[in-house]
Order: structure tokens, then sequence, then C-alpha cells
């Protein structure tokens, strides 16, 4: 007895040594259980030990622990399987179950190490020997149970907390970076490098939804229900943690949503190998890694927008203010068209308006919308206003049309006039889900204040226009004459003025009645106007007189455009009619006063009259054309 109690104050001793000694290498069940058999060989003659370790029901290995397998997981024991023989006393004889095994084989006794009220702690195995036995079977064997019990469960206790504590050091100093700043790409960033430190060699991924910051330098994935696995999808839409045995993929996937207390913004996705299995504690440090960045995500995107509000606003009140400066419309989409690109970041940028029911592309648009490629955009946006003045908002415009396309990102906001579609604006990039639902809203409200300010240009256009053209002609109207030709006259270098009046227009009236007399008029208008082009401008001088004006002319082709004016207009009217016209020139070394241009002509045109019809005559001089 002697003996037992000797051996039973040295195991004490080198146990209670082995924990107060312990380094790094030793700070783990592994390291300790080592040391340990050491102390059985000496005092006990044990040759042949082994601990297996409680993990989830089951007993595995202690050396298999660290790195917990798939193979580690099939090949362990199962915990209910050897509960039973311990129902009675803590050591026992082996059961068959683990003898079947060839690394226990030769081992002979269990003995089971379970604190009061707590799941075990392990289950160490031996081959007997006669001290074991003899040690084992007196009254200080279960004290030494009792002993090395409370030390492993100590020594677990610890580990425990040492893990817990680690991590959550590692969880704090993240959050308390999260919690100084507001640079979503700092946040993003510490989220994968804590991640990659904690599971070195897997593969780390991002998958944020679309709603998110687009312009991160940090490399994501974004969420995509209809492309998304079954499992992330899940994560996503509960909230909670899955994993998933992606065998197509050769990996184990881990899924932890990126949850703030507004929303779910995206998937923190953990890639380990198949035969990988992650613990409850990694299970847990992932979940409140993905959680803490969440919130930080949230804070970081609400602060953004309470400044992207602000420049929003700014935004709209600047373009407004521009809008209603009482520029023309062309100036106004031009800088509506800075606004959208720099707004909005698109790669093409469309304005259209309706005409005779059907939408013109105007001239400030980008080049795509001129050619036949933007037509596509165009027929589509055009077919859903047919039926809806809802604007348009397509993440992915390659899932709607067969065709090729270039351009994948889609937002179309119709421009109203007095609650009618009177044209739309469209963006286009040909990344998918590059706008987010934020520059949506923002798009809208942008060109809901533009549509007025764009509606009362076109109407102050329409009414210039009707001062400016006659309204039977279309021609230019006397007044409007009247200023082009002051302004001429003061800033070009030479110019010409022809008065035209048609021969015999009465007898046109009282012959075919006065609205064939207005088809006429309307006949030499086109002429003009064609035979002109943009060198000049065609007025509507009063009565059956039309005038033309060409600025920065010389006198041969001023003479040769009278002439051929004059030959043209029997040919394209009919009835047919002839006309007589007063020419005069100038030039810079002699700039005639301003009401003297329309006495002068007004002079050769009296002239053309009395001296046959059907020619014209230059103020000083008579030129005839081909009679």
């Amino acid at each position: 007895m002697t003996d037992h109690l000797q051996t039973l104050k040295c195991i004490k001793s080198d146990v209670l040594s082995l924990w107060v000694s312990s380094n790094e290498e030793q700070a783990s069940f592994n390291g300790y259980f080592y040391s340990f058999k050491q102390c059985l060989k000496k005092h006990l003659k044990i040759e042949n030990a082994a601990f297996l370790s409680f993990e989830s029901n089951s007993l595995i290995p202690i050396e298999e622990v660290a790195s917990l397998t798939i193979e580690t997981k099939l090949n362990a024991v199962s915990w209910l399987m050897v509960e039973a023989s311990f129902y009675q006393q803590k050591v026992v004889k082996i059961p068959y179950i683990l003898k079947e095994k060839q690394a226990y084989s030769t081992m002979t006794d269990m003995v089971l190490f379970q604190a009061e009220g707590k799941n075990p702690i392990g289950v160490l195995l031996v081959e007997a020997t006669e001290s074991w036995t003899d040690f084992m079977t007196s009254s200080y064997g279960e004290e030494c149970i009792e002993i090395l019990t409370k030390v492993l469960q100590t020594m677990k206790d610890n580990l425990e907390l040492k893990i817990n504590e680690d991590q959550y050091r590692k969880l704090y100093n993240v959050t308390d970076l999260f919690h100084s700043t507001m640079d979503i790409d700092v946040i993003l960033e510490n989220v994968l490098k804590n991640i990659k430190d904690n599971f070195p060699g897997f593969n780390v991924e991002l998958i944020l939804s679309n709603d998110q910051d687009r312009h991160t330098t940090i490399d994501i994935k974004l969420f995509d229900y209809l492309a998304e696995r079954p499992a992330t999808v899940e994560a996503f839409v509960s909230g909670e943690l899955t994993t998933e045995l992606a065998s197509d993929l050769d990996c184990r996937l881990l899924n932890a949503p990126i949850k703030g207390r507004q929303a779910i913004y995206g998937i923190l996705q953990v890639s380990a190998p198949t035969t990988y299995l992650f613990s409850t504690t990694e299970k847990d440090f992932v979940r409140m890694l993905a959680q803490a960045s969440g919130n930080a995500l949230e804070n970081a995107k609400l602060y953004h927008q309470s400044h992207r509000l602000v420049s929003d606003l700014q935004l709209i009140n600047e373009t407004s203010h521009r809008l209603n400066m009482r520029i023309d419309v062309y100036e106004m989409l031009l800088f509506l068209q800075k606004q959208l690109l720099k707004s909005f970041q698109p790669m093409e940028v469309c304005f259209a308006f309706k005409k005779n029911d059907t939408f013109e592309v105007s001239e400030a648009s980008t080049t795509l919308f001129s050619s036949e490629a933007g037509q596509i955009y165009i027929k589509h946006v055009e077919q859903h206003f047919a039926h809806t003045d809802d604007p348009l908002f397509i993440a992915d415009f390659s899932r709607l049309t067969p065709k090729p396309i270039d351009y994948r990102s889609i937002m179309a906001i119709p421009i109203l006039m007095e609650e009618e579609i009177n044209g739309f604006s469209i963006v286009l990039h040909k990344e998918p889900y590059f706008f987010s639902f934020d520059s949506f809203k923002l798009m809208q409200s942008l060109i809901h204040h533009s549509s007025l300010a764009l509606a009362n240009s076109i109407l102050r256009t329409q009414l210039q226009e009707m001062v400016d053209l006659d309204h039977l002609t279309k021609l230019y109207a006397r007044s409007y004459l009247d200023q082009f030709v002051e302004k001429s006259l003061e800033y070009d270098q030479s110019g010409m003025f022809l008065l035209i009046d048609i021969d015999n227009f009465k007898r046109v009236n009282d012959t075919y009645g006065h609205q064939v007399g207005d088809n006429i008029l309307v006949q030499i208008a086109v002429q003009l106007k064609k035979t002109i082009g943009d060198r000049g401008i065609c007025a509507r001088w009063g009565g059956e007189e039309m005038s033309v004006y060409v600025p920065n002319i010389v006198e041969k082709e001023a003479l040769k455009l009278a002439a051929a004016i004059v030959e043209v207009i029997p040919k394209a009217t009919d009835p047919q009619v002839t006309i007589s016209a007063g020419l005069i020139m100038w030039d810079e070394r002699e700039r005639p006063a301003f009401q003297s241009v329309f006495l002068h002509a007004d002079t050769a045109l009296y002239e053309a009259k009395n001296s046959g019809k059907n020619r014209f005559c230059i103020h000083n001089g008579s030129f005839q054309t081909n009679s």
C-alpha cells in the first residue's frame, strides 16, 4: 500500500510539474499527452498508450484533432458505442469495437476522464502491465483518475479560454478598426485578411449584393440569385450560416451572411478541401466576423448615403438652376448629358423625343445611338414606354434578348410633358448590375426635374418658331430677316440680297383660286430652301414676295445663284410660274446702310418687272436669265 501511495505522489508530482512547466508546444492535449505517456511508462511500465479526445459525440485520436478531416471523422469511434461500458466504473476493459481497429488491437484497458456534469474529456487506452493493473485496482487508482480528470478538465477549459481569447481579441481588433473608418475598401480588405490569417491556404470570396458600392478596389463578386448555389442563397435569405460539400468544385463551402441591423449585404464564403470539417469554434469565428463586417458596412453605407444625398440634392439644384436659364434645348441636353456622365459613369447616353408618333434621337446623344447597333436598345425602350410611363431598370439586358449585345446595364427614364411621354433618356454600361438602385432613383429625380425645363424650352422654341417663321411657307419671317441682315452687315465680309416677286400672281389666284396660289407659294419656298441649303436664309417678304440672303459670298457666285433661282422656279411649280428678282451685293470695301439694302433691291426688282419679267436685275445694272 505504501508503494501505491508513493506511486500516486510521484504521478501527481509529474502531472503538476508538466502542467506548471508546459510551454507553447505542450499547451495542447497533443503536446501534454506526449509528456504524460512518459510519466505512465516511468511509474506504471506502460509502453503502449493512446488518447481519444471527445469531439462532437465522437472519440478522435488526439493527434488528429488539430486537423479534423472527413477521414478522421469516418475513422472516429462513436461515443454512443462505448458510453455504456463506463456505466458503473471509470476503468474498464476495452470493448470489441475498439479492438477491431488495428491501432488499438493490443490495448486492453480504457479509462474515462469526465468531470461531473460536463461532457467527457476523452478516453485513455493502454496495454495493461502488472504495475498498471495492481495500481488501478487499488484505492489509489480511483484517486489518481480524479486528479487527472481535474487537471485535464482545467487544461481543456484553459485551452478553450485561450482559443476564445485569441478569437475575441482578433474580433475586437477588427471591430475597433471597423468603427474607426468609413472606408468600405478598408473594411472589406480586413475581412479578407482576418479570414486568410485563420484559414491559410483556403480560398476566400466576398459575394456582395448588387446595391453595394460598385467602385471598390477590392476584388468582390456580385450576388446573383439565379447563378448562386442553393446553400449560398439560403444563407443570404435566412441570415444563417450554411455549409455545403461542393463535389463539382472539389471543395467544402462555408457561407456566412454579412449581416447588419437593417439588411443582409452579402456572403463571406470560405472554400476548404472536401476532406476538411469546420469546427464549431471556427464557424462561430467566421459568423461573428461576418456580422461585425456587416455592421461596419452598414454604418459606412449610411455615412456615404448621407453624403450622397447631399451631393444628389446639390446635383439636382445645380441642374435645375442651369436648365432654367433660358438656354435652348440642345444646350440643355448637352448639359444634362454632362451631368449624367458625371453622376452615373455610363458608357453611352441617349435623348430621344417624339415626333409624328416616332422617337427621334437628339444630336446631344452619344454616337452609339446614331448607328445600327444602338437601335436594339432604343426599340426595346420604345416598346416599354408604349404601354407604361414607369421608368425602366435592367440589370442584365442579355437575359431579355437572344441577340448578342454589348451593353447589359440599362436605365431609361421618360420625359413627360403634360403627363404624357414626350421623350426619354437612356444610359448604358457594358457591365451587368453596374447601376445601383440608388442611381436609378437619382436619375428619375434628375430627369423629372429637368422635364419641366425641357418642356418650357421646347414650348419657347415652338413659340419662337411661330414668331420667326411664316405660317404658310415655313420660310423665315420679315422680322427675323431684318435681324439677320443687320447682324451680317456688321460682322460678315460680304453678302447678297435677292428680293423675289412672282410674275402675274394675281392672274394665278383669279384663274385657279387662292388655295392653288398658296400651294405655289409653298412650292417656291421649298425650292428656295433646297437651292440655298445652309449657305444663307430664305424669308417671306410679304404677299407673293420672297427673299434670299447669303452672307460671305463673292460676286461671281452671287450672280450664278440668282440666275439659277430664276431659272429653276418655272420647273418647280405647278401650275408653272416665273419670278422677277432684284439683287444687291456688297463687300467689306463698301458696306451699305441697313435700310438701303432693301431699297436698292426693291429698285432692282422694279427694273426686272419693267424689262420683261422672268429675270433678275442687279442694282445699277441688268442681268437676264435664260428666257
